[in-house]
């Protein structure tokens, strides 16, 4: 794991350290993937940028953010779905029929990002509401809202969608957020065709997975940086991150739930590599109470009833190998393949977490180039 080396001086003069993570020996651009864990170190810095007071990544993201700018086949725009911003890309060539539409919803922990914060591609990025000045439910219902609006028989005509070809999609947080929208639109009379989510996380029962354990200090997202996240998104009280740092933070109460994510079960025998199951320790029935929206379906897909799992549409998902929250789609995959719904599982051998949003990586265009083709012919 990490390592802080130090490098003997010469006399008299100060002490020099470096930080060493062990990098997969399977990874293409290592050069490139150096760069990004140097970024990785910066995140950390995260943690005393907050504790000062100062959004110093959001403000970095800020100056990443683009305008809407169109392009010579693309119309690019902000507006509003219900109030939640988005930026709309619509295909400038008229067409004689109705149009697929996906709608994306951005990654960031839900801490970070923008549809400013632009793909290139032919989505609608959507906005909301960000922690920790929000909290769960308020990203959620953002998102709901807009989506529900969009689902709408005179918004689909305005924007020549076809209503029978509606993909909802996203990434990290973004791929949580359509994985937990998805499952709660069923009743809306315009259903969703397809949902696309990408190295989702979709539960917060259990951080000691295998992919928890193994992935712990990798880049970009390592264990203690998407705890944070997580527990970020429910509440500023630390008391939940240091309960999930220590993984006793689901009360006795909750017990029965740990049969919908236990990976001793779910995971296909290659991924569990060794690893035995513990039984839950619990934690504290007081933070729960407080603090309820960890144990919340909307927070965490996962927990979804096998009858409620029976109405989502046609899925495609992407896990990365090295990545904390791989065994939380991996898992998702098979609850959805035994309650009937096709499922096309890209599992991405030597990714990482994030690899979309850094077109650095040779890898980024063979996972998007998949991810696209897939679409193209199947919505």
């Amino acid at each position: 794991h990490r390592k802080k080396v130090m490098v003997p001086s010469s006399p008299g003069g100060p002490d020099t350290y470096c930080i060493y993570t062990p990098l997969p020996e399977n990874i293409e651009d290592l050069w490139n993937l150096n760069c990004k864990d140097v970024c990785e170190f910066h995140f950390q810095a995260t943690f005393l940028v907050e504790f000062l007071g100062l959004d110093f990544f959001r403000l970095m993201l800020k100056f990443l953010e683009v305008p809407p700018t169109s392009h010579k086949n693309v119309i690019v725009t902000d507006t509003k779905f219900n109030n939640t911003p988005v930026r709309v890309y619509v295909p400038r060539r008229k067409s004689d029929t109705l149009r697929r539409s996906v709608f994306y919803i951005h990654g960031g922990g839900w801490s970070l990002g923008s549809a400013g914060n632009d793909m290139k591609t032919t989505f609608s990025l959507h906005s909301y509401r960000l922690a920790p000045k929000y909290h769960f439910p308020v990203q959620f219902e953002d998102v709901y809202d807009a989506l529900k609006w969009f689902l709408n028989k005179n918004i689909l005509e305005e924007y020549g969608v076809d209503p029978g070809r509606i993909a909802v999609s996203g990434d990290s947080a973004g791929g949580n957020l359509a994985a937990a929208v998805a499952q709660q639109v069923w009743h809306v009379k315009i259903r969703l065709k397809i949902q696309s989510l990408i190295y989702p996380a979709l539960q917060t029962l259990d951080v000691e997975t295998p992919s928890y354990q193994d992935n712990a200090y990798m880049p970009v997202l390592p264990k203690s940086l998407m705890i944070w996240f997580y527990s970020n998104y429910i509440t500023s009280d630390s008391a939940l991150r240091k309960a999930m740092m220590r993984n006793q933070h689901v009360p006795v109460e909750a017990a029965p739930l740990f049969k919908l994510v236990n990976w001793s079960s779910l995971l296909p025998e290659r991924f569990l590599k060794g690893h035995v199951y513990k039984a839950p320790t619990f934690g504290s029935s007081e933070l729960a109470r407080k603090h309820p929206g960890f144990l919340d379906v909307r927070v965490a897909p996962l927990l979804a009833a096998d009858s409620k799992l029976q109405d989502l549409p046609l899925t495609y998902l992407v896990t990365c190998q090295y990545d904390v929250v791989r065994d939380d789609g991996l898992m998702y995959v098979r609850r959805l393949r035994d309650a009937g719904i096709p499922v096309t599982h890209n599992s991405v051998e030597d990714g990482l977490h994030g690899i979309l949003s850094f077109p650095v990586f040779k890898i980024y265009y063979r996972v998007m180039e998949e991810y696209i083709r897939w679409l193209d012919e199947n919505l």
